[in-house]
């Protein structure tokens, strides 16, 4: 089915120490990127999700974030001797120039950063951190296959809409035809009523030149071309919907004939002489931009 670009899912897991969550969303962009928030301690993990990612979606704004609890009653705490030495050094040079009172033990701890929690799988062995990472990791992919899933359900939604709108285009392009057709023969019986009226004022121009100069005036309102253009794209249209539902991203494709379908509409419009086509036409960008503002969200 056609996919969309938005989505939303959450997939949990758990082990006899903590337990973690991955929420993945999905919002429309012209490529994939991927932003990943992963709690400290776990940074390792970071560029495999990004990579994981690429494997189950093929366009836009995603994001990654994982929150993992521990079961432990709390986590244990450490002293940063480095830092807590350092400090010690300052405040005894500090206490020797200005022979203010050096601060209490408790004073110093009180500093950040000079008590820390140990990081979540600190003492653990690496044949445990590597069991770790492959449990986080079969979690993400549960969470992106069902963003994946939330897409697809957002895409089938989108699927139907965007049909709507193809039949909506051509049902107005129809019209168009039928209304074009109708003013040729207008656009040449007003001319052939100034062509008298002219011939009368100045006999001594040729019909010759002014059946040029009609032809020219009846083809720059001749939208023919124009209507043709159009007809292709809809089948153009038509064949992107059923590649999206084979699988096939499309997206950038269908932005594009949007452009397209907008350039023949203009078009249109600007050559119309007759105030029923040129309605027409403004319905049909109408219907080009309601169909483009879709197609923005599809992978």
């Amino acid at each position: 089915m056609i996919a969309s670009m938005t989505g939303y899912a959450r997939a949990q897991g758990s082990d006899d120490l903590r337990r973690w969550v991955w929420e993945a969303r999905s919002v429309n962009g012209r490529n994939l990127e991927v932003r990943c928030r992963v709690p400290q301690g776990f940074d390792r993990l970071e560029n495999p999700s990004r990579t994981a990612v690429g494997s189950h979606m093929k366009r836009g704004n995603v994001s990654l974030g994982l929150t993992v609890t521990s079961e432990r009653q709390a986590k244990p705490l450490r002293i940063n001797r480095a830092l807590l030495a350092e400090l010690g050094a300052l405040v005894e040079e500090v206490r020797k120039s200005t022979g203010a009172a050096a601060p209490s033990a408790d004073g110093l701890l009180r500093v950040r950063g000079v008590i820390e929690e140990e990081d979540e799988t600190s003492g653990e062995t690496e044949e445990q951190l590597a069991a770790l990472d492959k449990a986080i990791s079969a979690t993400l992919t549960e969470a992106l296959k069902a963003l994946a899933v939330s897409r697809a359900a957002e895409g089938k939604a989108l699927d139907k809409v965007i049909g709507g709108h193809v039949g909506e285009i051509e049902d107005l392009c129809r019209r168009a035809a039928e209304r074009a057709a109708a003013q040729i023969g207008t656009v040449r019986a007003k001319f052939e009523a100034q062509l008298g009226e002219l011939l009368e004022r100045a006999p001594q121009l040729s019909e010759e030149r002014f059946a040029q100069e009609a032809a020219l005036l009846i083809g720059k309102a001749d939208v023919r071309e124009e209507l043709d253009r159009l007809a292709a794209h809809i089948a153009q249209a038509r064949s992107l919907l059923a590649d999206a539902r084979a699988d096939n991203p499309v997206g950038r494709k269908f932005d594009f004939l949007c452009q397209e379908f907008n350039r023949e509409a203009n078009t249109l419009c600007s050559k119309s002489a007759d105030i029923e086509l040129t309605r027409i036409g403004i319905d049909l960008k109408g219907a080009i931009e309601r169909m483009r503002e879709q197609v923005q969200n599809v992978e």
